[in-house]
């Protein structure tokens, strides 16, 4: 099966927090974009949903979301409620701050972080697409085709949660993310009639005033920080034609 200017492209993440260039360039490249909020967040290490890495003292390191790990059982992400008790946001804009305010776009960007994190609520959910939102809005990306998985009623799990998804959505293409191979049953899609594509989004280096060497994969608010709204955009297309 073949692409052709009528395929219809969909793609699925999961709800990051202050997501890197590449969440983005998905958005872009779709015909439709889910939000797959309606799967068991891990019981214990780290995640993407809720910490992402920017530049703190000229080295990537994580900013991290707490979150209420006191329940039994499992929880999806939608149902994962943020551990407001330990000030969080306070320290993670005191960080950005510290380390930012020297860079170019400085004083565009952090009012508007601030004021997003200034009153996160209780949802992870909830913060994650107000977020994701805000920043395809300041990005001149559209938001119309993005919906969430919980609205879809879609079956199954793993593999085949992604192909009753991607039929649910009306689309007859896939794209999936560069490490989707490892886990990923490929040949479920080419059953299915859809067309397989792997997104092999190019990162692109551009200027860092914090750090010695290129940190790649980090928070899209560190390109925004050092180059702007408009240019930032720019990064996140690349030769990838907006849908």
């Amino acid at each position: 099966m073949e692409l052709n200017e009528k395929s219809r492209i969909t793609a699925i993440h999961q709800p990051s927090f202050l997501p890197w260039l590449g969440f983005f360039n998905k958005i872009t490249a779709s015909d439709k974009f889910v939000i797959l909020d309606n799967v068991q967040f891990p019981k214990t290490g780290g995640y993407w949903a809720n910490r992402v890495k920017i530049i703190i003292t000229g080295k990537a390191e994580w900013i991290t979301i707490p979150i209420n790990r006191n329940y039994s059982g499992t929880k999806n992400i939608n149902e994962i409620e943020i551990d407001n008790s330990k000030n969080w946001n306070v320290k993670i804009l005191r960080s950005i701050e510290s380390n930012y305010r020297k860079a170019p776009h400085f004083e565009k960007v952090f009012p508007l972080i601030k004021d997003t994190l200034g009153n996160p609520g209780n949802s992870l959910i909830d913060l994650n697409l107000q977020i994701i939102f805000s920043l395809c809005s300041l990005l001149k990306i559209k938001t119309d085709h993005i919906v969430r998985a919980s609205e879809i009623a879609a079956e199954g799990s793993s593999t085949d949660l992604l192909v009753s998804i991607v039929k649910h959505t009306g689309s007859d293409s896939y794209m999936c993310g560069g490490g989707a191979s490892k886990y990923q049953e490929d040949h479920k899609f080419e059953s299915a009639g859809i067309h397989l594509i792997y997104q092999n989004f190019k990162h692109p280096v551009y200027p860092q005033f914090n750090t010695l060497e290129f940190e790649a994969g980090l928070s899209v608010i560190d390109a925004i920080m050092n180059c702007g709204f408009e240019q930032t955009r720019k990064l996140i297309t690349g030769n990838t034609p907006a849908k």
